[in-house]
């Protein structure tokens, strides 16, 4: 190891660190101020009036640290199934498995299906947890996690399944080297990060907030290493039936704009006819 090199990126990284927490409360006074606003309505009353509703929001959340973690990269060694063709792209930090006889899912509409299938098949398959399902497009999205909380798009894993319910493909990234920094974070409570959401302008009226969850995001990227921050996601259920999720910094509380991969989940696009 370049103990030397290792030294740098940390000091590096700790440097970014202090200097994003200088400016973590003069940064959470000005949303505070976006929020309240004296002789105005409180943001109760505006969710009220807007007919936004939420459900029980976690109470019991105080802090939270950050993460630094690595990116990991494939080698052929991982993929030791003879049943799945593996391809590396992007520099080996994605790996493609195509099954070469596809696997039948034991019931594509139950949920648990799906992580019954990535426990058997995928390697490291047990530190992903499942996120979302889209049965019309036949693509199911996990997420790696450590002690229960999701890594938002870092370690992904999307699995893709035929019109017979059979697996035929997946594509995975990793995180490796996963370590908790020492210094606890107080984390921003679930209703403030509902009113800073609403002042911010994504939440919609006749809206519907049906669950909140904490979890991680990247706030620094430097090449393989990477520091990731609290996050909180807001899932939205929209009056038209529809659902969006919100990503919001849970230590300075601002939205973020995750950048998911764009790619469509067709099968043209997966490179599978």
């Amino acid at each position: 190891m370049d103990w030397n090199r290792t030294k740098s990126i940390f000091i590096f990284v700790f440097l970014i660190l202090n200097i994003f927490l200088y400016t973590l409360y003069v940064n959470r006074y000005n949303e505070a101020k976006d929020i309240e606003v004296p002789g105005e309505k409180t943001i109760e009353a505006r969710l009220k009036d807007d007919n936004i509703t939420y459900g029980s929001l976690p109470n019991n959340i105080e802090s939270a640290s950050y993460i630094t973690a690595q990116v990991h990269k494939f080698t052929k060694a991982e993929f030791k199934d003879t049943n799945q063709q593996f391809t590396p792209t992007d520099d080996n930090t994605k790996a493609r498995a195509i099954f070469m006889k596809p696997v039948k899912l034991r019931n594509v509409n139950d949920d648990a299906s799906f992580t019954d299938f990535v426990l058997a098949n995928v390697n490291e398959g047990a530190s992903y947890a499942l996120w979302k399902i889209d049965r019309e497009e036949r693509v199911a999205v996990f997420f790696q996690k450590t002690n229960n909380r999701m890594f938002y798009y870092n370690g992904s894993l999307k699995i893709k399944w035929n019109t017979n319910d059979e697996v035929i493909m997946y594509e995975q990234t990793m995180i490796d080297n996963i370590e908790e920094m020492e210094q606890q974070e107080t984390v921003i409570p679930p209703l403030q990060i509902i009113q800073t959401l609403y002042a911010k302008g994504p939440l919609k009226p006749d809206s519907r907030i049906t669950q909140m969850k904490l979890g991680y995001s990247t706030l620094v990227k430097l090449t393989r290493t990477q520091v990731l921050v609290p996050t909180w996601e807001v899932q939205v259920k929209l009056p038209d039936g529809g659902k969006e999720e919100y990503f919001v910094n849970a230590v300075e509380g601002k939205v973020i704009e995750i950048q998911e991969d764009k790619q469509e989940s067709g099968e043209e696009d997966w490179g599978v006819e």
